[in-house]
């Protein structure tokens, strides 16, 4: 029992120390009656669901990110009107299936929510778009009016089917929504993958990360955001598209770059062309180890700025063809801005002390 708590944070930057209120916190050990206000990280739906078991039955406001979103063998009440809940913000930071079956009936009884949040991707059978937000959700709270959201939906292709929505149907759908703006989009990956990613949000965006990015990037200016992922099966990435990343998200610290198609347009053939030069002011983490060569040379090259002090995880035999086995001048100088770094690959192959000298900030082994 907690007695005269009314605000609580219990929130690990890392996923390494989250609750679970099914085995570690029953509710004859973790209650309040007075408790208005929860920020919590957890493990598992049901871990959500406990939290609102009745064990904080003066809850007001749940923001509350978890792990994952799936059917466990413990069972939970998913039935009981939760009236007293006004702000309910979830996030997710896996794919789930289970969002018609686990998430919807949650927020449907929140029968007085007047704020909601909702931040996740799902794997379903079709778009979650306006239309069905309105019909799964938001016809049943009539007192919401407040609704902040993030929202991917993916469908597998079968069959090569293609008859899907395009994105100014999905668009269309949100037309009479209250939100300043709902962007959405759409990407189909009918090779590699096999999927269709509608992604649709509201806009300003609130998130500190926005993953997946494809070419059909709508553009935007994203102040909050802090890690970004880029991902395209079908097309690659132009020095171009990187300059809109750079400048949409300008604080970004942490970036992920997926991409095997090379570019079309190779800055490195001819260093006079008339290419801006793309600055990183705040990027300390970058991830380029699943890309062609065209991406490891566009982050090293003096085309681009990195900050000082920066952590870099690359593919051992990409960095060594476009540095031209750790001798090429051109790349050296971003090289040495590198304070760590992790190798993707073998590097027996290669002279620990050329690494070194090629990297004299970071620590190689």
């Amino acid at each position: 029992m907690m007695k005269n708590l009314i605000h609580l944070a219990f929130y690990d930057a890392s996923y390494l120390d989250i609750i679970r209120f099914t085995t570690d916190l029953p509710s004859s050990k973790f209650s309040s009656s007075t408790l208005l206000t929860l920020n919590i990280k957890a493990y598992n739906f049901n871990d959500c669901l406990c939290i609102l078991d009745g064990r904080f039955n003066n809850l007001q406001s749940l923001v509350i990110d978890l792990m994952v979103i799936s059917h466990l063998f413990e069972q939970v009440d998913n039935q009981r009107n939760i009236p007293n809940l006004k702000y309910f913000n979830l996030s997710c930071f896996s794919k789930t299936w289970e969002y018609k079956s686990l998430v919807v009936p949650l927020i449907r009884r929140m029968s007085n929510l007047e704020k909601l949040g909702l931040y996740i991707t799902a794997s379903c059978v079709g778009f979650i778009d306006g239309n069905s937000l309105k019909e799964d959700i938001l016809h049943h709270l009539t007192k919401v009016k407040y609704f902040d959201f993030d929202i991917y939906s993916l469908i597998f292709i079968k069959n090569n089917q293609m008859n899907f929505s395009s994105k100014e149907d999905v668009q269309q759908t949100f037309t009479d929504f209250s939100c300043e703006k709902v962007i959405s989009c759409l990407d189909y990956f009918p090779h590699k993958r096999k999927i269709i990613q509608c992604h649709v949000y509201s806009y300003p965006f609130q998130m500190k990360s926005y993953e997946n990015i494809t070419n059909h990037f709508p553009g935007g200016y994203y102040r909050y955001v802090r890690i970004v992922s880029l991902h395209d099966d079908e097309r690659p990435f132009e020095h171009e598209f990187f300059r809109q990343i750079s400048l949409a998200f300008p604080l970004m610290t942490r970036l992920t770059v997926i991409n095997y198609r090379a570019q079309n347009s190779k800055q490195s053939i001819d260093m006079n062309e008339n290419f801006e030069i793309i600055q990183y002011y705040h990027l300390i983490e970058l991830d380029i180890r699943e890309c062609h060569d065209d991406y490891t040379e566009q982050f090293l090259n003096t085309k681009t700025y990195l900050h000082n002090m920066i952590s870099i995880i690359i593919d051992t035999h990409s960095l060594a063809r476009i540095t031209q086995n750790f001798t090429r001048d051109e790349t050296r100088i971003n090289c040495g801005k590198v304070n760590e770094i992790f190798f993707y690959g073998e590097t027996s192959n290669y002279s620990i002390q050329s690494l070194r000298n090629y990297f004299p900030f970071a620590d190689i082994d």
